[in-house]
């Protein structure tokens, strides 16, 4: 009881499901939500993604068996001196103790549930603003999983038009897939490639209006990876063909000046694509885009140009997406769609208020204890000092709750002057970056309007606005090449001590701006606890650290000649490893079957199969097709064997993974 009142806890999990499935259904960027029903108030007690936990980036690694599972929940549940017997439900993982199926609303029988939640994680963040407003929402992700669907869906990427609460459904395009082709092509993650675009001047002719007339990327039974492939191939062909005897920009190496080109007319092509679908939408209703606010969700809506492009050609009123757009926000949209369809929201009311819903920092007094010997002085906060501090230079920032989604948003973050281009410099020489990736800013929200050409609320950094001219020589750290910067506003109300400290920095330079990245070493996951955050200043000479209000300034060489880290702290792994007796009988349980490896396989490449009820006979002789005609087929076999059949291990921040190809 909270002040009268029943409280009932359910969860909602995005979790490869322990089981026989465990081996046909891995998920990646893996999740788990809390959350609080008491009277007419719906809450998100906790987001916790297991990457974050486990330290494997884009965690994928399953919990095998029931017990395992329930092992972890119990242990994250703690934290909040709960158990799994006092959760009424569990949405999102067969599986699962008191798991429950969600009932698919009404007129979404051909979407997957995957789609779906990704749509109601935007549609949901503000159920005031869902149930008396109009919101356009699409779902723009590369490739749904088959978990929790009965059947092969129609379409793979769900839309709609919801007007004060009353939703229609839509099939959309999604851009994701031309991103996925560039992505596995250039070998970059798509964040690198979006920022290249930008980064070089180096251009080509192509009429990539005409081409993406053509393209039709709405998934299902005609899948999109042909269609994206070619479109990108052909751009690679015609810029090798242009660049040959061009002149390039010398900052850059010719592959550099190769990807920007053509991630050029890929991110126009997004463009397009994206607008279609808002004129789609507007279509199943007499309702002008000005009135309406727009929902973006899934991978794609991480893409900082579309979402701009979209606010300002279409006038909406503000964007409702998650920090965690791409599949890191399953648990968050699975749980929304849970508490829609079972009519939690017919009498109560949900607003996800911020980022901050990870874990908690719990561990300060251990961690300044086990690193005394580097640190030379704790001392509180203070904003005098704090300015003095990141003054042409960088810190550490720690503070609270983790933010969730993959980017830091002043929780968990590396700040540095915004009016030093050597401290750009330094910040991406600190995290290994190139030197051309740009470091976003964070700004105080009632300032906005000052230094930025819009004065929307963005405090997720899911925008890239200009940078008005007038200032941009005062902030040159920030500023991409086109003039614009992917900027997060700072409300005092959301984030009130590191408000303080950039009110502070304003005050004293007049510039109310920080640079901010992630906190977290190249390939490992952004930091979860204060030992996390002290061993990476400690590695990567980082001198100073806030951490839960508590200034921390570290030698550069320890008092007792302490062996220093030799890289990022190990983390919870323990909850994952030592299952390879229990995948490996499920392995043989399905080779029991009938499958081989390659049918096995099949089964996780083409859900539709196992969907549709294929014999193993069948599905064997497919897989044996696939392996003498389609190259890919017979790499990703192996990929997917090495990482995780029978013989692999669980793969940590230090070792190389092998990068996901989605094929459907």
């Amino acid at each position: 009881m909270v002040d009268g009142r029943a409280v009932e806890y359910s969860l909602s999990t995005y979790l490869s499901p322990p089981g026989d499935l465990a081996v046909l259904a891995p998920r990646h960027d893996q999740s788990v939500a809390l959350w609080r029903r008491s009277g007419r108030r719906v809450e998100l007690v906790r987001l916790w993604e297991l990457e974050r936990i486990s330290g494997q980036k884009h965690h994928a690694w399953p919990l095998y068996t029931p017990r395992k599972a329930t092992e972890f929940l119990n242990a994250l549940l703690a934290e909040e001196g709960l158990s799994i017997g006092d959760i009424t439900r569990t949405w999102g993982t067969p599986g699962l103790p008191n798991s429950v199926e969600i009932d698919a609303p009404n007129g979404t029988e051909e979407f997957p549930v995957h789609s779906l939640a990704h749509l109601f994680s935007g549609l949901l963040l503000d159920t005031d603003i869902f149930k008396n407003e109009t919101v356009f929402g699409m779902a723009m992700d590369s490739a749904p999983d088959a978990v929790l669907d009965v059947r092969s869906p129609k379409f793979w990427y769900a839309g709609a038009l919801s007007v004060r609460g009353d939703i229609r459904f839509a099939p959309v395009e999604s851009p994701a897939p031309l991103y996925n082709a560039a992505s596995t092509l250039f070998r970059l993650e798509p964040g690198s490639l979006m920022a290249l675009a930008s980064a070089c001047r180096t251009s080509i002719r192509f009429d990539i209006e005409e081409a993406t007339r053509r393209l039709r990327l709405f998934g299902g039974a005609i899948t999109p990876w042909a269609a994206a492939f070619g479109l990108v191939e052909e751009l690679i062909a015609e810029a090798e063909q242009q660049l040959a005897h061009s002149e390039l920009d010398s900052g850059f190496s010719r592959e550099e000046n190769l990807r920007s080109a053509v991630m050029k007319h890929v991110q126009r092509a997004c463009d397009l694509i994206a607008i279609r679908n808002v004129e789609l939408l507007a279509a199943l209703g007499d309702v002008p885009t000005q009135d309406a606010y727009l929902s973006t969700s899934g991978g794609f809506a991480l893409n900082c140009p579309t979402n701009t492009l979209l606010l300002d050609r279409f006038g909406f009123r503000g964007l409702l997406t998650p920090p965690c757009a791409n599949d890191s926000g399953q648990a968050l949209g699975l749980g929304m769609l849970g508490l829609y369809t079972s009519g939690a929201f017919d009498d109560a009311d949900l607003r996800v208020e911020s980022a901050y819903y990870g874990s908690e920092i719990r561990d300060l007094d251990e961690a300044l204890e086990e690193f005394a010997p580097w640190i030379a002085e704790v001392s509180d906060f203070d904003e005098g000092q704090f300015v003095a501090d990141l003054s042409d230079g960088v810190l550490a920032w720690v503070d609270g709750a983790a933010e969730f989604g993959p980017r830091a948003l002043g929780h968990r973050s590396l700040l540095g002057d915004p009016r030093s281009v050597k401290v750009k410099d330094l910040l991406n020489e600190v995290k290994q970056r190139q030197w051309w990736r740009p470091v976003a800013p964070i700004v105080l929200a009632e300032h906005v309007g000052d230094w930025f050409e819009q004065d929307r609320s963005s405090p997720y950094m899911l925008e890239a606005v200009r940078v008005r001219p007038e200032v941009a020589d005062r902030v040159p750290a920030i500023l991409h090449l086109d003039g614009t910067a992917r900027h997060q506003t700072l409300d005092a109300s959301v984030n009130p001590l590191l408000h303080r400290a950039v009110t502070a920095f304003h005050r004293e330079t007049g510039v109310p701006i920080v640079c901010n990245t992630s906190l977290n070493d190249k390939a490992e996951p952004v930091v979860n606890t204060a030992a996390e955050a002290l061993t990476f200043c400690v590695t990567k000479g980082v001198r100073l650290a806030y951490v839960a209000g508590r200034r921390i300034e570290l030698r550069t060489e320890p008092a007792d000649g302490t062996v220093p880290p030799s890289g990022p702290r190990p983390r919870e792994a323990g909850y994952f490893t030592g299952q390879e007796e229990d995948r490996d009988a499920l392995w043989q349980k399905w080779r029991d079957a009938g499958y081989t490896d390659a049918g096995i396989f099949l089964l996780t490449w083409s859900p539709s199969i196992r969907l549709n009820g294929a014999k193993p006979a069948m599905v064997n002789k497919l897989a044996e097709h696939y392996m003498a005609n389609d190259e890919n087929f017979a790499h990703l076999l192996k990929t997917f064997h090495a990482e995780s059949g029978p013989g692999s291990h669980f793969v940590r921040p230090d070792e190389k993974r092998p990068r996901p190809v989605i094929v459907e």
